[in-house]
């Protein structure tokens, strides 16, 4: 494999900025809410490797414009299409009415 996930070793991305140990576990709430469906789904439907494997599927220029936690959710999203959970119409409806909800 040799994708952008794979960049450990590889030089020029910068400095890991070092966080406070006093600043919360997530920078935003969904976040959080992202972690604890993946969390959810590692328990019943898909085994940490498959996740990573999803994550591997994520187009290179997706996955290195793409935050941490925006990885685990394209991952998430990969996996419920994938195995007919959701498709990605229901993704995409839901998504709009989020942002026609936030306009409110």
């Amino acid at each position: 494999m040799n994708g952008p996930q794979d960049l450990g070793g590889f030089h020029g991305f910068g400095k890991i900025p070092y966080l406070n140990k006093y600043e919360p576990v997530f920078d935003s709430y969904w976040e959080g809410r992202v972690f604890s469906m993946s969390f959810a789904t590692f328990i019943k439907y898909f085994p940490v490797d498959e996740t990573r494997y999803a994550a591997e599927k994520i187009k290179p220029n997706v996955y290195l414009n793409s935050s941490y936690y925006e990885r685990w959710l394209l991952a998430l999203e990969i996996l419920l299409i994938e195995n007919n959970l959701v498709t990605k119409k229901e993704i995409i409806d839901r998504e709009n009415q989020i942002k026609k909800d936030k306009k409110t």
